[in-house]
């Protein structure tokens, strides 16, 4: 586990300094804000659709390295999904970090963002890593997709 752990980290590192989901989204189909009063991490999300499949995502902003990370990996795991399938894997994510799915099977589906799995062990942390996938659940709410 502890090697796994290193890759896990460098993973996170690597997003959070060259991040090429940062940027504006040309004809973004609809964005939300997210921000986190705890540390002051905010972001925008900008959502490219095609029909109901997630075709482009990028954020811009400013945070931590972990909530830049997970917002990032987010973006890369989602694109390309449909609606649907990006609300039950931000399901997953969530039910991970708040340590109430440990089922493998499920959390397959994450690809990279397991990687934030071991930040339920920092509670503190625990918001940074939410920032994005809430700020995205937040969208397809009242956006009543």
């Amino acid at each position: 586990m502890e090697d796994l752990t290193e890759v896990y980290n460098e993973l996170i590192m690597e997003h959070s300094m060259n991040s090429y989901n940062k940027k504006k989204l040309e004809n973004a189909t609809c964005s939300e804000m997210g921000h986190n009063p705890n540390c002051g991490d905010e972001i925008t999300l900008e959502l490219k659709l095609d029909g109901d499949i997630i075709e482009d995502m990028a954020f811009s902003g400013h945070g931590c390295a972990i909530s830049q990370a997970s917002t990032s990996i987010m973006i890369d795991t989602l694109k390309g999904k449909t609606i649907n399938e990006a609300k039950q894997i931000i399901k997953t994510f969530i039910d991970m970090i708040k340590r109430e799915t440990k089922n493998e099977e499920e959390l397959e589906k994450l690809e990279e963002a397991i990687a934030f799995r071991n930040v339920s062990n920092m509670p503190s942390r625990v918001k940074c890593a939410l920032l994005a996938w809430h700020t995205l659940e937040d969208m397809f709410e009242r956006k009543k997709f």
